[in-house]
């Protein structure tokens, strides 16, 4: 289970360009990209919260068209040379991830089988290579079930 101390969430913050970060009892907010542009979005992470009959971390991306969730966050890697943070859970051999982008924008990739993060991009077709290199960034953090959290 990831680790989103006061710290790590300020962490998370400054990646993404972030002015404001909200606590409350249960959760961060985070706004993200500039005040006036249709790409900002709210980035909210509950960092244990019932999720079914257990609880976990979600991670939620409020944006001008979207509402996006990843439910049972298990590890996370911050890129300050990117500007983004890479959120993503792995069940059964299949990883999803969340992208969120310091400009505001974010994807979301669901249910990639956990080879096309480690196999020859070159052998894929685009739509196929796209999603294995956004996630490729987080292969560090969920190898073996490694640290819960890296940084660039």
């Amino acid at each position: 289970m990831p680790e989103f101390t006061k710290e790590k969430i300020a962490e998370i913050a400054t990646a993404l360009g972030a002015k404001k970060v909200t606590e409350d009892s249960e959760s961060f907010r985070i706004r993200v990209g500039a005040e006036d542009s249709d790409e900002r979005m709210s980035l909210v992470i509950y960092p244990q919260t019932l999720l079914g009959k257990k609880r976990g971390a979600l991670v939620v991306a409020y944006t001008h068209g979207a509402h996006l969730q990843l439910h049972n966050c298990s590890a996370y890697v911050i890129s300050d040379e990117l500007g983004e943070v890479t959120f993503v859970t792995e069940n059964d051999g299949q990883l999803s991830g969340l992208v969120v982008e310091r400009s505001g924008f974010c994807s979301l990739y669901a249910t990639l089988n956990r080879e096309l993060i480690t196999g020859d991009f070159t052998q894929l077709g685009v739509e196929a290579m796209l999603s294995g290199v956004a996630l490729s960034l987080a292969e560090s953090v969920i190898d073996d079930d490694a640290s819960a959290d890296s940084s660039d």
